[in-house]
């Protein structure tokens, strides 16, 4: 009897359990609006004797239904009569009770309707009780052949008038027996029904009641009784009236019971009598590794029980939870074009309802098929991805599995809880409260292909336990009768490496990720977006970290940029919750004009990702480093939201090279599982595409992009990660259309005297669009000596690479200046102390430790080697950084702490203090002059001298004219 007529009332829905709190009602009483009500309601499993027939799992003797209506005394007539003339009756029977709609022939409607069903057709008896109180019918009821959406029809008549019953489930758990009769002719008055099923139609006791005498048939079993003995079930009652259709009075029938009077209720016992034993089948739709794959899930049951007359039914299984082996998980290449069901729509699903008209077809990823005993049809359905955190898990992943059959009228729904480990992945699927249904074959099928839902194992070899890496699927299957669970498993192989190729070695899987790097625009000296693109393929190792090393001269124009603040990229981090993602989408964590630029990450396995976009954002001081990029991306693919993934990335700028470096030692590792769900992530692209923020480098020599990218190990071996180094080739083109004609100036301020020691100042002025500085070697003129007896003290190269670096644990004493920078790349100049530190020639090297502003603390150190070259003292600044300066200033000492001293009076002949400049720039090109050392001691006096002279000339001018005017 599993088949479904129509929709009942939600009182006809509710699991008998939770109708026993309907006891306290007795019977039902007419409701407040009318008087119409029911009467002498009761249900009973009996045995030959007539005692009741409670073992569990039995087919009973006869199933006694008795239903009675409310009667008034009506005066004309002179005797009771219903107080409304009822119309319809719907009985919802307990859980678990079932039937076998073929266990007798079948009469036709002809036949019915001829009045000459088959004897062996008949499948109980009815006493009927119409038109007055004491007229009492005794009429055969019959198994009919049931119209289209209807499982099962009994059928009788009454003084010639037919009567039907048709069967079916309940739309909604407990999935329950459901008995209408519908359209009660009033051609007779109804009062009572006392009407008995025999649990097998063709037991030979039956034969004093049966219509037709002894038959000759198979004693099949009509009834089984539940398999569960969580004690009493009421069965519960409906109905309206033809003067009011459409107005339910409901109410609970007696329960099971005893023969006592009055009756005490009782449940069903002998549960642990029943057997329980499933086994499982689970294969992979592929035998590849690391593969997209469907799966192919079967549950069997051997119930020979269930259609042995005088044996007794298997219990049904109320609980499985199945587990996949560690490996075996979810593929996020679904997500892509996937669509979900929600609530709503999973119970707008229908026995008739088209595909789509419940749950979308989009969201269907597997088929089902139900094979019972009972049914000469196998019944079909689907899978359906459930909403997110919107189903009655409140969980990311969930199935709604929908099996119906519009030429029965059936329907079932049932939700599967999905739970991924969240350190494994591991799949855990859970489903409770099974309706009571018994089945032989439980067959599901995940579909395969790219956008298959699983992802198979990693590794070849027989899954079957022998080794803890290769567990089998295994299922927990907990029965309704009480009994402890059993657990079932399923062996299967993967022969085959990914895309078929041959298996790879047990242990670590390989690692060899591809990668790529570079501008957009590679014209020297331009903006232009710079991408980076690193990939892995299947089978690999998970993407873990990585450090980058990028081209020397490829830097960063951050000036007017802002940090993303901390308090932002705390929010991105907060937001973990059902809708964080989205919730980041529609309101960003960093301010807009801290972006930098974006990413794109490819997910899943196969040929078919799903691809999700994020954005980068400039950070500041992370773990050390002066600057940050920080990665937010909403982690939001097709229906699913896992929240929002932050990736914070350290930059460093090597002082000595000027080179932009990603420190992947402080640096967030990149996430390789998201709520239990491995990423898989196969493609992982990096764009810095702001306007005006990449520039390229000025120098055409042949560079790389160098990276070390780590694999995640295994979850049997999480610190096996294995470092591999990649270069992708950058070369800038156009390097000889830049120019390059700095200019240089050097003043002295202070004595001129022979033995002075003046201050000295150098400005260097680049002409805007050149090409970058390579190399600078300064000699002053003759006249300027190294007086080493002021070189005090020295810091040490260990003093200066100690601490944070860059001089800053230099001793004062070896400090003898002071320089600033100014670049296009920055808000404010550079600046920072000149040291004299130790080296390996004869004098010791000046240095120069500039740091950047507050908005780029970052550090850059120019070192210069000094040495005296036909008596003039020569600083050489080799393998200068890349980097664009539009103004650099360098101070000197002077007085009692200046290491220049004047050979000579520096206001003796002037035009011979000139130095020698050759400057390299990083396309190639020398500027090479002679640029006049200005001491501004001497130019002070001469512009004085000059103006005295012209003075005293205008005085001479003046006596002259006087002299001329007077005549003398």
């Amino acid at each position: 009897m599993i088949a479904l007529s129509s929709k009942v009332p939600s009182a006809l829905r509710t699991s008998g359990c939770a109708a026993l709190a309907f006891l306290c009602l007795a019977f039902a009483t007419p409701s407040a609006e009318a008087s119409f009500g029911f009467d002498d309601l009761d249900v009973t499993f009996n045995n030959p004797d007539g005692s009741p027939a409670l073992q569990a799992g039995a087919h009973p003797y006869s199933l006694t239904v008795t239903v009675g209506v409310n009667t008034k005394f009506d005066a004309e007539l002179g005797y009771e009569v219903p107080d409304e003339a009822v119309r319809d009756i719907t009985v919802a029977q307990m859980p678990g009770l079932v039937g076998k709609p073929t266990a007798t022939p079948r009469c036709t409607i002809a036949e019915f309707s001829a009045f000459s069903c088959p004897a062996s057709s008949q499948i109980g008896v009815n006493y009927v009780t119409f038109a007055e109180p004491d007229n009492v019918s005794r009429v055969a009821v019959y198994n009919l052949v049931p119209p289209p959406r209807v499982a099962q029809r009994f059928g009788f008549h009454v003084s010639g008038v037919p009567v039907t019953i048709e069967l079916g489930l309940s739309e909604s758990f407990p999935a329950n027996v459901i008995a209408s009769v519908r359209n009660i002719s009033n051609a007779f008055t109804f009062y009572h029904s006392r009407l008995t099923i025999w649990g097998v139609p063709a037991d030979p006791r039956h034969d004093a009641e049966r219509a037709g005498g002894a038959i000759d048939a198979p004693e099949q079993p009509l009834l089984t009784a539940p398999r569960s003995c969580e004690g009493p079930q009421a069965t519960l009652f409906s109905a309206d009236t033809w003067q009011r259709p459409g107005v339910l009075v409901e109410a609970p029938g007696v329960l099971t019971h005893d023969g006592a009077d009055p009756p005490n209720p009782q449940g069903f016992t002998g549960c642990a009598r029943l057997g329980f034993s499933p086994t499982i089948a689970a294969q992979p739709t592929t035998k590849a590794a690391s593969s997209p794959t469907g799966l192919d899930f079967s549950i069997d049951v051997d119930d020979e029980g269930l259609a042995n007359p005088t044996g007794l039914a298997n219990s049904d299984i109320k609980k499985a939870v199945v587990t996949l082996p560690v490996g075996f998980t979810a593929n996020p290449s679904v997500a892509e074009g996937l669509s979900v069901c929600s609530e709503a729509q999973r119970e707008a699903e229908t026995a008739l309802s088209a595909a789509g008209a419940g749950c979308p077809e989009a969201s269907k990823v597997g088929t089902v098929e139900v094979q019972t005993p009972l049914l000469e049809e196998s019944v079909n359905g689907a899978v359906y991805i459930a909403k997110p955190y919107e189903n009655e898990f409140h969980s990311l992943l969930a199935l709604y599995i929908v099996i119906k059959n519009p030429t029965l009228g059936i329907l079932v729904t049932q939700a599967v809880k999905i739970e991924p480990h969240p350190i494994t992945g591991q799949l855990i699927a859970t489903t409770e409260n099974i309706p009571q249904l018994p089945f032989s074959h439980f067959r599901l099928h995940f579909r395969e292909g790219g956008r298959s839902p699983l992802v198979s194992p990693p590794a070849c070899g027989a899954y079957d336990g022998h080794d803890p890496t290769h567990e089998p699927v295994k299922a927990v299957l907990t029965p309704w009768s009480g009994g402890p669970p059993i657990t079932t498993t399923s062996t299967f192989q993967i022969v085959a490496g990914p895309d078929e190729g041959p298996c790879r070695p047990n242990g670590t899987p390989p690692f060899d990720p591809g990668f790529e790097a570079g501008t957009i625009n590679n014209a020297a000296g331009a903006y232009s977006p710079f991408a980076m693109r690193i990939t892995r393929g299947d089978g690999m190792q998970d993407l873990s970290k990585f450090s980058a090393v990028l081209p020397p001269g490829v830097v960063g124009r951050i000036a007017g940029i802002p940090w993303c603040p901390e308090a932002g990229i705390a929010q991105a981090k907060s937001r973990t919750g059902e809708d964080g993602g989205t919730q980041e989408l529609r309101d960003p964590s960093c301010p807009a004009a801290s972006q930098v630029g974006r990413t794109v990450a490819g997910a899943g396995v196969g040929s078919q990702l799903t691809y999700v976009p994020g954005s980068l954002y400039l950070a500041g001081p992370y773990n050390g480093s002066p600057l940050s990029v920080v990665s937010i991306t909403p982690a939001v693919a097709g229906p699913f939201d896992g929240g929002v993934v932050v990736v914070r990335v350290a930059l460093d700028l090597n002082p000595k090279t000027g080179v932009v470096e990603v420190d992947g030692a402080a640096s967030d590792p990149i996430p390789h599982i998201l709520q239990g769900i491995p990423l898989n992530v196969r493609d992982l692209r990096v764009y810095v595409d702001r306007p005006d923020l990449t520039l390229n480098a000025t120098s055409c020599e042949e560079e790389n992009t160098f990276a070390t990218i780590w694999g995640a190990g295994t979850v049997f071996d999480p610190a096996g990660e294995t470092p591999v180094g990649r270069t992708a080739r950058y070369q800038a083109a156009g390097c000889a259309s830049l120019g390059f004609s700095p200019k240089l100036g050097i003043k002295l301020k202070g004595g001129v005297r022979r033995g002075a020691h003046p201050a000295l100042r150098a400005v260097v002025t680049p002409r805007p669009g050149d090409a970058n500085f390579e190399r600078a070697v300064v000699t002053l003129p003759r006249s300027a000596f190294l007086d080493q007896a002021h070189i005090r003290t020295i810091c040490t190269r260990v003093q200066f690479a100690a601490g944070p670096g860059n001089g800053a644990l230099c001793p004062p004493g070896a400090q003898y200046g002071y320089a600033r920078a100014w670049s296009p790349l920055l808000d404010a100049p550079a600046q920072g102390p000149v040291y004299l530190r130790s080296s390996d020639n004869k004098l010791p090297d000046l240095v120069v430790a500039l740091k950047g502003p507050a908005s780029a603390p970052v550090d850059v150190e120019l070192s210069a080697r000094i040495d005296s070259v036909r008596g003039g003292i020569r600083s050489t600044f080799a393998g200068i950084p890349d980097l664009p300066v539009s103004r650099f200033i360098l101070d000197m000492q002077g007085g009692k702490k200046g290491l220049i001293v004047n050979s000579r009076h520096l206001c003796h002949k002037p035009g011979r203090n000139r130095a020698r400049s050759n400057i390299r720039g990083q396309n190639g090109r020398f500027s090479k002059t002679k640029p006049r050392v200005i001491a501004l001691t001497c130019a002070k006096r001469r512009k004085a001298k000059k103006r005295r002279n012209a003075k005293r000339a205008s005085v001479s001018r003046a006596l002259i004219a006087e002299r001329a005017g007077s005549g003398r």
